[in-house]
Formats: structure tokens, sequence, C-alpha cells
């Protein structure tokens, strides 16, 4: 009989070990007290650096600890008392770290989203969270904001940059400097917090009507700082880049437990990263999936430019450490595919490892170990996080020799709920439960816990969890019931090993006209190991049959075109307004409709439980890729469906009128 689906964390905290281990245990009731006996411990050990800073920056542990001080003791002067809302609007940079810890600091409660987000979602989430003050990056983005603060109830602005601040007659704006100065030697007036204490508020996003705020308290935010080193152990002095945004709860949770730690924070950005990881010698880099798939395709592009003999060796090679790696999966029993092997599978696969272990260790002496001094000789590991990591990605840096550890969570989880370890990277899956964390998988219908291995829908209880939605507690009723079980809205299962092996998201389930369920974002990661495909968004929801929105590899496309003499006629830009311009009708090019199908009837077709509902039926390629920039990926770089659907529906009402 199969025991329910219900993953359960014991496992003791950060703390609790250290006392078992005979050290010096001090507790924090809030974050602001991590960081003055961060400054205590690691005072002369460089905490933020922005190589790219103009001028560069370079803050010890004390130096920051003082600005963030001095930060708060200026608010305070501005009239910030412990409780207020202040805003921080603004994109990553070591000023960003300040600001959020100064914030808090001085009893705030820190509000958070991208100084790039819309205009009128900025203002809604000023009203919202009742803000009185406000952290902008620069003049910018005040002047976007300027008009709409005037019905709100905003006294008090600071602007990031060094900026001079416009006269303005009815706000006080002070510039990051001044109002370090306005702290200056004054004393900060002492701020009572406890740990649940509310600490931040972090709106969604908004792509399905006006976002939610989530709150997150002090302890909520602190279980992640004891528990994070269940899965990567960080120490004084270990270099972790900064790519991502700090306003998102992925990136902020990481960066304030590697700072409890006294790492140093490596500002970088898509422009330098691939350089900034070899030349700032990071050991750990924290990533989201398209960060990965980056960086692969720049090393398969590198690849390329080799003679045609030095590619086929490279293929071949690592084609034989595939294999190689799929049978050392089977017999530490890390496959996915092939769950709990017996002896004599196990027996089997130690013969396959011998068999290709010399063609393995070639392959890692001529391509493998230059591959990884062009990234970084000193990467430790890379952290993956927001979005779900492609099993060819997985393999792809497993074959390499570079760790890859995934954790899994939300906003109003902290974030992290689950996470692979260097013990256990089970790839394919989402890792285990950290530190008193429960998963459990239910029928999404009855609620019922189902059978391990079942898939149903993910449920996590636990520390992290977040106090609810801030002034919506119809909203908080939704997601978390009177046990304190919060629903995910994720679809996945649990192995015996207790490892969340997710499959997809129980609100893009897509429903046919026949009453099938089909999960898209399976498909869409197997339709993008194409070479002809970057991105694809599979629609079809209440028709016959599936779709696709497809963003061609025009490099690759091109290339194909060349090699077999096809005209592709595609319009020489991309930036049109007009819909139509947009799309590219394979339809009317045989060759290339040709090619688009048999690859994703390929790479469809070589998934596991295939059927012939998850048969692609119409498609169109797109001229326009998926961004941040037109709205259709977020910050995580994950596809925000409902606006893809929205931009082209007409589009997609042609592709099914047919």
């Amino acid at each position: 009989m199969n025991r329910p689906s219900l993953a359960t964390a014991t496992q003791p905290t950060a703390s609790e070990r250290e006392n078992r281990n005979g050290q010096k245990n001090t507790e924090v009731s809030a974050l602001p007290e991590m960081w003055a006996l961060a400054a205590e411990r690691f005072g002369d050990t460089v905490a933020l650096y922005d190589p790219h800073g103009k001028p560069e920056a370079k803050l010890t542990y004390s130096q920051a600890r003082d600005r963030m001080v001095k930060f708060a003791v200026g608010l305070q002067q501005l009239g910030v008392t412990p409780g207020d809302r202040v805003a921080l609007f603004s994109e990553n940079s070591h000023r960003w770290a300040i600001a959020d810890m100064g914030i808090m600091t001085a009893g705030a409660v820190d509000v958070v989203r991208s100084s790039n987000a819309d205009k009128d979602e900025l203002l809604y989430i000023l009203s919202n969270s009742e803000s009185t003050a406000l952290v902008v990056e620069n003049q910018a983005t005040l002047k976007k904001l300027r008009e709409g603060l005037n019905d709100l109830p905003i006294a008090v602005v600071i602007l990031l940059s060094d900026e001079e601040p416009e006269a303005d007659n009815n706000l006080s704006v002070l510039n990051f400097n001044r109002l370090i100065e306005t702290g200056g030697d004054r004393e900060l007036e002492p701020v009572e917090q406890t740990p649940d204490t509310l600490a931040a508020l972090i709106y969604t996003s908004g792509t399905t009507g006006k976002p939610k705020a989530v709150m997150l308290s002090h302890s909520n935010l602190l279980h992640q700082v004891n528990n994070l080193s269940a899965f990567a152990k960080v120490k004084s002095g270990d270099r972790v880049s900064s790519i991502l945004p700090p306003w998102h709860i992925y990136e902020r949770a990481i960066e304030y437990y590697i700072l409890s730690q006294g790492c140093t924070l490596v500002y970088t950005n898509l422009r330098h990263v691939k350089r900034d990881l070899k030349a700032q010698k990071i050991n750990y880099f924290v990533s989201v999936p398209r960060l990965l798939e980056f960086i692969h395709d720049a090393i398969e592009k590198q690849l390329g430019k080799q003679s045609p003999q030095k590619q086929r060796l490279a293929k071949f090679l690592m084609s034989a450490s595939h294999r190689y790696i799929q049978a050392r999966r089977i017999v530490n029993n890390l496959s996915l595919d092939r769950p709990n092997p017996s002896g004599f599978q196990r027996l089997r696969a130690r013969g396959e490892m011998a068999f290709f272990w010399p063609l393995h260790r070639l392959a890692e002496r001529v391509v493998y170990q230059k591959i990884r001094q062009q990234m970084s000789p000193e990467l430790k590991l890379t952290i993956c996080g927001g979005g779900t990591l492609a099993m060819s990605l997985d393999t792809f840096y497993e074959t390499i020799g570079i760790e890859v550890l995934v954790g899994y969570g939300l906003t109003e989880t902290s974030p992290v709920l689950t996470a692979r370890s260097p013990d256990c990277n089970l790839r394919g899956s989402a890792g285990q439960p950290i530190p008193a964390t429960e998963i459990r998988i239910v029928d999404p219908e009855t609620k019922e816990t189902l059978p391990q291995g079942e898939k149903g829908l993910v449920l996590a209880r636990g520390p992290q969890i977040m106090q609810g939605y801030y002034r919506n507690p119809e909203a908080t009723e939704k997601v978390i019931d009177a046990e304190g079980w919060f629903n995910t809205e994720d679809l996945g299962w649990l192995t015996v090993q207790d490892n969340l092996v997710l499959t997809g998201r129980a609100k893009d389930t897509i429903v046919l006209s026949n009453g099938e369920n089909i999960e898209p974002q399976p498909l869409e990661r197997a339709c993008a190991r194409s070479r002809y495909i970057d991105q694809i968004t599979i629609i079809g929801q209440d028709r016959r049959s599936l779709g696709a929105l497809i963003v061609p590899n025009f490099d690759a496309l091109k290339q194909w075109a060349k090699e077999n003499q096809v005209s592709l006629d595609l319009p020489d830009s991309t930036d049109s307004n007009t819909e139509s311009e947009r799309v590219f009708d394979a339809g009317k090019n045989e060759a290339v409709e040709s090619l688009f199908r048999k690859e994703m009837e390929r790479e469809i077709k070589n998934r596991p439980g295939y059927n012939a509902n998850q048969r692609i039926g119409s498609f169109r390629l797109l001229l326009e890729p998926f961004s941040q920039e037109n709205g259709m990926l977020t910050q995580t770089l994950k596809v925000k469906r409902n606006v893809v659907l929205e931009r082209y529906k007409e589009t997609i009402e042609q592709m099914f009128s047919g």
C-alpha cells in the first residue's frame, strides 16, 4: 500500500545545529539585528561590491551597516515612525540593499517594486499600502509618478541617485547622500520589533487584475536565513553574484542568507555576467532558468565556431558522457526515469558507467574543463530558482561538471519550500522540503491526500508561509486553510525520498473541448529543446486541439534556409505595432511549416506518456521575442501567458478558425 503524499522536514535549524556543536547561538528577532551581528563578525570583509558602478562601489560590512543606520536615522528625522509604510521603487544596486535594511532599521515596513513597472501599478501600490514615504531610483522615476502623488499621503521622497532634486513646493525631496548627511552622527531612536512584526509588503505581478500585497514578517524571512544552509553551505569571503531583481523575494532571501554568512555580494548584469563570472572569481552564481539557458547557448555558439572535426569530436564525447551520466544516476538512485532501481538494474548501470568512463574522462580533459575555465574556475555551484529548469539544461550542466541546485517556492512562502542539495541532487526535481517545512499532495477537487507518486495539487505548511494578503482577508482565506496549509496552485508529486517533482500550474492547465486536461509547460520545455525554437507558448483552451505561438531562433532558421535553398521572406523590421506584421504564417511556406512541425512532433513524442491530444495543430511564428520590455516576460524571465494571449488574440482566432 502506498503511503500518503506528505513530506515533512524536521531537521534542526542552523541555530539549533550550532547549539549541538557547542558553538555560541545568538537569537535575533528581526533582520536589522542580523546585520548588526554580521557587521560585528565580518567588519572588514567586503559585503557589497559593484564593479560597474559609476563610481565603482565597495563597502565592507562595517561600512554598509553604518550607512544603513544613517539611512534609518535620516528617515526618522524626516518623520518616519515604526509601522509606517515606506515604498522602495528601484532596480538592483548596492544602494538598494542599504535602503532596504535602512527602512526596516527605522522600524518601517518595506514596500518594494521595480521602478520599471507600469505607472498606474506603482501608484496603486502606494495607495493600497498607505505608504507615507517613497524611495525611488532616480529623478526619472519620480517624474513618472509625480502627478499621481498629489492625491496620496506621500510627504517625503528619497532619490537613490546623486542627482540634485528639482524644486518641489509640496514634497520634501532629498538625494541619497543628503539623507545620509541628515542621519549624520545622530543616534538611532530605539525600535522594538518582534519575530511577528511585519517586515515587508511584496506585490504580486498583477497579471490577472489588481496586484495583491504579500505580508512577510521578520520570522518569515529569518526562517530562510536560518535554513538555506541546508542546501547551500557558504562561508565568509565567498563571492556571490547578484544579477536578479532584489525586490523579487527569491533574490532577496538568498542575499539575506549569504550576507548573514559574511559573503561578498558582487553586482553584475546581463551585459557583463559572462565576463564577471570569471573576472570576479564568482563562487556561487544565483540564477533563473533563462540565465542558465543564456550561458548554455553562448557555450553552444562558441563550440559552433570550432572546426567541423572538433565539433564532431565534441558531440561524440558529449553523447558518451550523457550515457555515463544516465547510468550514474541509476547507480546512485538519482534518476527520475528509473526510480528505485533493482539490484540487477544497478549492476547493469555500473557496467555502462565502466564502459563510458574513459570517454567521459577524455571529454573532461578536452572539453568540459575548458568550458569551466571560461565560466569561472572558482565556481562551486549554481543556485537556480524562479521557474522550472528544463531537464536538458539540468543534464548539460551535470555533464560538464557544474553543480546546479534548484529550489522551489513562491512569494507567499518567503520563498523557499524545497531545494536540492549536493547530497541529494535529483535532476528534474525541485528537491526536498527545507527544515520545518511540510509538503502535501492532494486531489485538486476533494483536497484528499493522494498516495505517494500520484500527481496532484501541492500544499505547503511551515514558518515561511506569509501572514496573509494585506487588506484582503477574502483572498487570504482562499489560499490558506484553517490548519495553515497554503495552496501553491502548482501540480506535482513526491518521490520515495520526498523529492518534489513539479508538473505544471493548476491555473495554466488547458482544457480541450473534449474535456482532456493538458499541462502546457512540460510540452513547452520539450519543444524548446529544438535548436530552431527559442520561445514557445502553447494554447488551446476550449479548442479541439492545441496550438502554439513560437519565437524562432532566427540565426538557426536562416542557416537552415540557406543550406536548403529556402526563401523565408521575413520582414526587415520586428518593431511594428500592427499585430499582423509581428506574425509570420509558416503555413504560407511549406518547407518552413514542415520543419517546425517535425521539430515539435519529435520532441513531444519523445516525452513519456505521450498521447494524441498533445499534438500541436496550428501554429504561428512570432517575429518579436517575449521580453520584459514588451511586458511578456516577468522579471524572472517567465512568460506572462495571459499577456501573450491578449497581445495575439486576433492571430489566435485566425489559427483556430480554419
